[in-house]
């Protein structure tokens, strides 16, 4: 649908299930790709050489809570390729259930530090390298809790808000840098894991990782150069 040819890719979170089809939507497209995990034995096993050629692809291990391991991570894919040309930030998470008297203040900085802490620090560390090439793309996953407050969700509706807030404000910092910064909002997302949690669900209305890689793959393409500052849902039917 896209070509990418020449671009690099880099994909956080891509050892997960929705990293994964934007890691392979972007391979299959002619990306080269740096792939971030935090788990360092986990992206060989996902991307072997048999299906990724070794010299499109570079692993990185990386915490991206820890700004010095998020600086370090740059460091090496510019090193491997010399170009960072997307960024597409699938790191996050999900708890909640609990009204916000009873919600242990452990619970929110983990949901803020998770989702929103991660998101500002692989933003701010790959836009100098963006703005020295003449431009970029910026694509996080925000989720449809992150527009309004509902019970029994406070932390992680306060970071997802916050990753939203985030991308607006970088878009309107830097269109000029001729940068485009947007984010999708998932809906229930078709996984292995939200299966098993939710058994006697419609599955049929979640939306598949695929799909929502399709909408990223969109905001990263020329097709979307008028595109800056995009809250996009993707909710499937759900």
């Amino acid at each position: 649908m896209f070509d990418f040819t020449g671009k690099v890719a880099l994909v956080a979170g891509a050892g997960g299930n929705l990293g994964g089809a934007v890691a392979r939507a972007f391979y299959q497209s002619g990306a080269s790709l740096v792939l971030v995990d935090r788990l360092p034995d986990r992206l060989p096993l996902a991307y072997p050489p048999e299906q990724f050629a070794p010299a499109r692809v570079y692993f990185a291990a990386a915490d991206l809570t820890d700004e010095a391991s998020v600086s370090a991570l740059v460091t090496g894919a510019l090193e491997r390729f010399g170009r960072i040309d997307i960024l597409a930030n699938t790191v996050g998470g999900y708890r909640a259930g609990t009204p916000v008297h009873e919600t242990p203040l452990e619970t929110w900085d983990f949901m803020l530090t998770l989702n929103a802490r991660t998101a500002f620090l692989i933003s701010k560390a790959v836009i100098p390298t963006m703005v020295a090439q003449g431009g970029g793309k910026i694509i996080h996953v925000a989720a449809r809790g992150g527009l309004t407050g509902t019970a029994k969700h406070s932390a992680y509706s306060a970071a997802k808000s916050a990753v939203i807030r985030l991308v607006e404000t970088l878009a309107a910092e830097l269109r000029q840098e001729g940068i485009n910064v947007n984010c999708v909002l998932p809906g229930t997302i078709d996984t292995p894991q939200n299966r098993q949690a939710m058994p006697g669900a419609d599955y049929s209305k979640w939306v598949a990782p695929e799909a929502i890689a399709d909408v990223i793959l969109f905001l990263a393409s020329d097709a979307a150069r008028a595109v800056n500052g995009a809250v996009v849902p993707v909710y499937g039917r759900s």
